[in-house]
């Protein structure tokens, strides 16, 4: 994709076809992809009944594109795919009131998953830890036999942990499998290898091995982001406070926190679900690194600088692909990736960490002024609109008189529409 300004003025007030026709344009006049977009239904027939079990058709979710956005100095547009209103906006707007400062800083843990194989009924614990600590190499030598492709890409177990574990079952050992999985989310591989190695490690310490799987707190795998807004880009001193008091309050209780971070992952699982990746395992980890102190806790923190300014930053475990499951089988999470211009999970992780900082950035500003319902209801309107029943040109004066009276409901969307038909 070609890598210009992410600055579309009028893209958001441009129809469906002239935001494709954008877009063809920045994919070099690609027809196949315009034509893929342009269907709405490129996931069909064979494919479909591949994917999943007893399928039925395809429940398509809106797909859009985030402008503005600036990633470690590069220039892109972001694909989300969400059905809630005001998600891409947010994002929208919130790149572009840090574009002065240089957008969005990322930076990347790496990409090692952990496999766990728990082991039970062991009369000594501590002799079977050592054991397995022990044969290592043994271990390592398995995991490679497993996936021997990975290990060519630079792959396969980097270290291995044993934990002891006191339970109301008793005491259990619990060994972990570090494995670098490079630009796979890895869940297959790392499963395969728990699977394989818990028999032998059965063997070697007399205990039953039960569960085999993949953990989903990703803690090896952090994306980071940080940008600057500057004071003046978000409304002056006054709304820096206000918003680092919003901040503070997700710090302090839990209750706040949790709709402090779904509004995180409105962004982040958009990014997610367009690149074909797993949003439960995603949403799954973040959730459970948040919690991680003790108490659950934002993933973002936030403070004033020197000059005034607000600076955020985000914390999350991302475990993301970008080749094996749906991100390689779907088309339009090909065309996703294709769109990011992202060779890597790294990369992918990065950008997705500046959007969940961005939505979360946008979501603050909003509580902290003129509430969070003002923008969300105006961009409501139209569904709102749509469910009364009004069609075509309707659509668009039944919301303007929903935003106009201040009360985005059915009741009122049916007044405005039987007075638009002359009811």
């Amino acid at each position: 994709m070609t890598d210009t300004t992410s600055r579309l003025p009028g893209f958001a007030t441009a129809s469906r076809q002239e935001r494709l026709g954008v877009l063809a344009e920045r994919l070099g006049g690609n027809a196949e992809a315009l034509s893929l977009m342009e269907h709405l239904g490129p996931v069909e027939g064979e494919l479909v009944e591949r994917m999943i079990e007893n399928a039925i058709g395809v429940m398509p979710v809106p797909l859009g594109l985030a402008t503005n956005m600036m990633v470690d100095g590069r220039e892109m547009l972001v694909p989300m795919a969400t059905e809630e209103s005001s998600v891409i906006a947010a994002v929208c707007n919130s790149a572009k009131r840090c574009r002065a400062t240089g957008g969005f800083h990322t930076s990347y843990a790496g990409s090692l998953t952990i496999a766990q194989v728990q082991l039970c009924g062991l009369s000594d614990p501590q002799r079977a830890r050592l054991e397995i600590l022990g044969r290592a190499e043994e271990i390592r030598a398995m995991c490679d036999e497993v996936d021997p492709q990975l290990t060519e890409l630079g792959g396969g177990l980097r270290d291995l942990e044993v934990r002891l574990l006191n339970t109301r079952a008793g005491d259990m050992v619990v060994v972990h499998l570090v494995v670098d999985t490079r630009d796979a989310m890895g869940a297959n591989a790392v499963n395969t290898m728990a699977e394989t190695v818990a028999p032998v490690l059965a063997e070697w310490t007399g205990a039953r091995p039960l569960l085999r799987i993949l953990s989903n707190l990703a803690d090896r795998r952090l994306a980071r982001a940080r940008a600057v807004w500057p004071a003046a880009e978000i409304g002056g001193a006054e709304v820096v406070e206000a918003m680092l008091l919003g901040a503070e309050f997700a710090e302090a209780d839990p209750y706040r926190a949790a709709t402090h971070n779904k509004g995180i992952m409105n962004g982040i699982s958009a990014v997610v679900l367009a690149t074909g990746n797993d949003t439960r395992a995603i949403e799954a980890g973040a959730h459970a690194f948040a919690a991680q102190g003790g108490q659950y806790g934002p993933l973002t923190h936030w403070e004033r600088t020197a000059e005034g300014d607000l600076a955020g930053t985000i914390e999350v475990p991302l475990s993301l692909g970008i080749v094996g499951g749906a991100t390689r089988i779907h088309p339009v999470a090909q065309l996703c990736l294709k769109i990011l211009g992202t060779d890597s999970a790294e990369a992918l992780a990065r950008i997705t960490a500046a959007v969940g900082l961005a939505q979360n950035f946008g979501a603050l500003r909003a509580l902290a002024t003129d509430g969070i319902q003002k923008g969300h209801m105006a961009l409501h309107a139209q569904n709102v609109a749509i469910t009364v029943g009004a069609t075509g040109d309707e659509v668009e004066q039944v919301a303007a008189a929903l935003r106009a009276g201040g009360r985005v409901t059915e009741a009122e969307g049916r007044k405005a529409l039987e007075k638009l038909r002359g009811g």
